[in-house]
């Protein structure tokens, strides 16, 4: 366990080591999702032991403190591009209805597909201002979908543990 002035309390976690403090936004359904900093493993598919240094907690304080100010915007893009990805992977089979077997689910734009992804695993703040957001997918539960972000952009949308 470490303390830190932002994060508090720093302890071992189920997937590396987590903050006190947690995540709680208007945008998901989740209360309290915890917060991981740093990797779980190393470049050699090792999970990380040491705790993150002071150094690094700072940089992870100052990724989330930008990332927390401008949530609104980067919600809007998340918003746009995993509903482009709907569109590209998914809308062929669940908006019809003989592929699917099922009615339409007509999700014909971002605000609706959005209600889709609103269950967080967890944040994941990492180096230079990446952050990975793992969430559980109501239209994919084997793969879910994870959002990584740089200095607030989107960079990658992928399955759980693929960006």
């Amino acid at each position: 366990m470490k303390k830190h002035k932002y994060w508090k309390k720093i302890e071992e976690d189920w997937a590396g080591f987590s903050a006190e403090i947690v995540f709680n936004s208007k945008h998901f359904d989740n209360a309290n999702t915890t917060i991981f900093l740093g990797s779980e493993f190393d470049d050699q598919g090792e999970e990380i032991e040491t705790v993150p240094n002071d150094n690094k907690l700072n940089d992870f304080e100052s990724t989330y403190i930008k990332f927390i100010n401008n949530l609104d915007p980067i919600i809007d893009e998340i918003m746009t591009k995993t509903f482009e990805r709907y569109l590209l992977l998914y809308a062929h089979y669940y908006e019809n209805e003989e592929k699917s077997g099922e009615k339409p689910l007509n999700i014909d734009s971002k605000e609706k597909h959005f209600e889709k992804i609103k269950n967080l695993v967890y944040i994941r703040i990492l180096d230079n201002e990446n952050i990975q957001i793992p969430i559980r997918y109501e239209l994919d539960t084997e793969h879910g979908i994870e959002i990584r972000l740089e200095n607030n952009k989107v960079i990658a949308i992928g399955g759980i543990a693929e960006t």
